[in-house]
């Protein structure tokens, strides 16, 4: 494999570890903090996590170790979607064990929980993970998206793990993966397996934070690459200076991304679905609002500027939430056999008039027939409207070119408006990590051998004090059941982490409030350039504008 000059180069960084963790494994111990309760419905997730629900809150600190002197041999699987940095934390946890007793062993199941299930695994030398050092992507083991939820499939990966002798686990991923080891831990404990389970924090849509988890890994470097872009695009829009970029940033429901973003580039505009839902902003007023900046920036002169737009925008929109529900409804079961059987468009069209509502059919009506008909397309398993497959970046400037029109048509507006369209999503997944991510990757997954030594289990590997610089942060773990709180999912009661949405009264939105108004009409872009992994410290190892702000 032919190595770029990059490559080589972050193969031989050394990631930084916190203070506590340097001082070698024979002097780390562990500091016990307070008992934990859920962030909601304590009685219900107690009764369901009877054995790991409750437990206290540790951290890793310099003193004698006094763990249990054992081999170990674990198994690691990447679960969800890339993140930059899940290489480090393989790696992390790698060096850990190796550092404790060379006799360890750790396989890599592959292609995510579907692995365990299936016995599919490498087993790690040195020679295979120093390939992946310091690199982006999940390509180490793969990942999927299998759910670990049934007893049956907890039975086979218990076996599968008695099979190889392996008595931890740790799972890599989101707030869905985490969730599924919670149970993992609870039926391995309540069986009395003998097998441990270990999660570690990853998302780049940054919505897997808490009092606890600071951030999820992946989204500095994400935001970071994405920001680049932007970036390039306001320097593009600023010399041609004839066109709106409209861009769609990657981030599920939640607008961290699309925040972080806006913070590090300061583009004209940037939606934030939870303020959308906060003030019950329609799609006419969200289009007013955007067209109130292209106007005002015409009269200047300026017939160009750049829109941020958050992936799951419309799903914040009430009447756009109304409006899905419908459809879901409308073609429920077999309902939908009949209409994929219409011939043609005016056919379907009919239909969709004839069962929605009179308000939901207005506010489909309004929309352009490319977006009325990619809500007809493609379905989730569940036979429901995929919401981030909507091309939000090319509605809201359809919106507002209409909107815009209407403007010239009585007199005041007098610009002009071409748009243009980016959607920033995988572009940022499997990025080389930057310095934090690939310092607090690394953390997270030695950390976790730690965790694993002193015979924890149904914990998140947890390291604190981000903003700080990592000779400073705080290493330890949480137990997963203290983020659960019980949801409705597809018609039935579920534990599940609590997914955190931009806080609309923390500092990071605030400092963007009290300057999108300037932004929106002057031009005020920041050119982030690229991720920087070599120079001054304040320019490698800094992390998000987000985080600064929540720390400040």
């Amino acid at each position: 494999m032919k190595l770029s000059p990059l490559q080589k180069a972050r193969y031989q960084y050394n990631p930084k570890l916190p203070g506590m963790l340097r001082n070698g494994i024979s002097e780390i111990c562990v500091s016990c903090g307070s008992a934990t309760e859920s962030v909601a419905d304590q009685e219900k997730i107690k009764a369901l996590f009877p054995n790991t629900y409750g437990k206290n809150e540790i951290t890793f600190q310099k003193g004698q170790n006094t763990a249990e002197a054992k081999k170990q041999v674990v198994g690691v699987i990447l679960s969800g979607g890339q993140a930059p940095g899940g290489h480090n934390v393989v790696c992390g946890l790698y060096d850990a064990l190796k550092a404790t007793d060379p006799e360890n062993v750790l396989y890599g199941f592959k292609g995510g929980p579907s692995g365990l299930i299936e016995d599919s695994y490498v087993i790690f030398d040195d020679e295979y993970i120093n390939q992946f050092r310091n690199t982006g992507g999940f390509d180490i083991i793969g990942s999927g998206r299998t759910k670990l939820e049934t007893e049956e499939q907890f039975a086979i990966v218990v076996e599968n793990c008695k099979k190889h002798g392996i008595n931890a686990l740790v799972i890599i991923g989101g707030d869905d993966s985490n969730t599924n080891a919670a149970v993992l831990a609870e039926y391995c404990a309540a069986h009395n397996t003998g097998i441990q389970v270990i999660g570690c924090p990853k998302t780049i849509d940054g919505d897997l934070k808490n009092e606890d988890i600071e951030c999820s890994f992946g989204f500095d470097t994400a935001t970071k690459t994405y920001s680049e872009i932007i970036g390039n695009i306001q320097r593009d829009a600023n010399s041609a200076k004839k066109y709106w970029h409209f861009v769609k940033v990657m981030g599920r429901s939640a607008s961290h991304v699309a925040l972080e973003c806006a913070l590090q580039t300061q583009p004209n505009i940037c939606l934030v679905g939870e303020e959308v839902a906060a003030k019950k902003m329609s799609l006419a007023a969200i289009a007013d609002y955007i067209a109130d900046s292209v106007a005002a920036r015409a009269a200047k002169g300026w017939n160009f500027g750049v829109a941020i737009i958050p992936e799951g925008i419309v799903e914040f929109v009430p009447e756009f939430s109304v409006l899905i529900a419908e459809i879901n409804e409308l073609l429920a079961g077999e309902k939908a056999d009949a209409f994929n059987a219409l011939p043609a468009w005016s056919d379907k069209y009919a239909f969709i008039k004839n069962g929605l509502t009179e308000a939901s059919f207005s506010v489909f009506d309004i929309l352009p027939e490319n977006i009325q008909q990619q809500l007809f397309l493609e379905r989730d398993p569940h036979g429901n409207v995929q919401v981030s497959l909507i091309e939000s970046e090319k509605l809201f400037s359809a919106l507002v070119k209409d909107n815009l029109a209407a403007r010239k048509a009585n007199g005041t507006y007098k610009g002009k408006f071409s748009a243009l369209h980016h959607f920033l999503g995988y572009e940022g997944r499997c990025a080389f990590p930057s310095n934090f991510d690939a310092d607090y990757c690394y953390s997270l997954g030695y950390n976790a051998a730690m965790l694993i030594q002193y015979g924890y289990t149904g914990y998140l590997s947890k390291v604190s004090n981000l903003q700080a610089p990592a000779e400073e942060w705080v290493a330890g773990g949480m137990p997963i059941t203290k983020m659960m709180n019980i949801e409705r999912r597809h018609g039935a009661d579920k534990p599940v982490i609590r997914k955190a949405l931009v806080e609309l009264d923390g500092a990071p939105f605030k400092y963007f409030t009290e300057n999108r108004e300037k932004w929106a009409v002057e031009t005020c872009f920041v050119y982030p350039g690229a991720i920087q992994y070599f120079g001054p410290s304040e320019v490698c190892d800094a992390t998000t504008k987000t985080l600064a702000l929540e720390k400040a």
